[in-house]
């Protein structure tokens, strides 16, 4: 495979990851404020289970980062790429 198919798949890996309508939700939220597992789990109405899973899918494509904050977990949008998409879908 050349570099630009490789390229290719790798944003489409990330499209699919922030596709879910609860991914993209949570990535929306924490847009706006970084937050835990907790608080996006009462924000959305999902159990805590299915909001560590989604937040796994979008740790692992490189989308969000977790750092320690006491004894929890906050996450943030590093991805500058799904920023700049949120940011455009928001304005439209």
């Amino acid at each position: 495979m050349n570099k630009k198919t490789v390229r290719i798949q790798e944003v489409c890996e990330v499209l699919k990851a922030v596709g879910h309508p609860s991914r993209l939700a949570i990535v929306a939220g924490l847009m706006k404020n970084e937050c835990n597992v907790a608080q996006i789990q009462n924000k959305l109405g999902l159990p805590q289970s299915t909001v560590s899973q989604h937040l796994r899918v979008l740790r692992d494509h490189g989308i969000i980062r977790s750092r320690q904050e006491g004894t929890k977990r906050c996450y943030q949008v590093v991805d500058m790429r799904v920023r700049k998409i949120l940011r455009i879908l928001e304005d439209n």
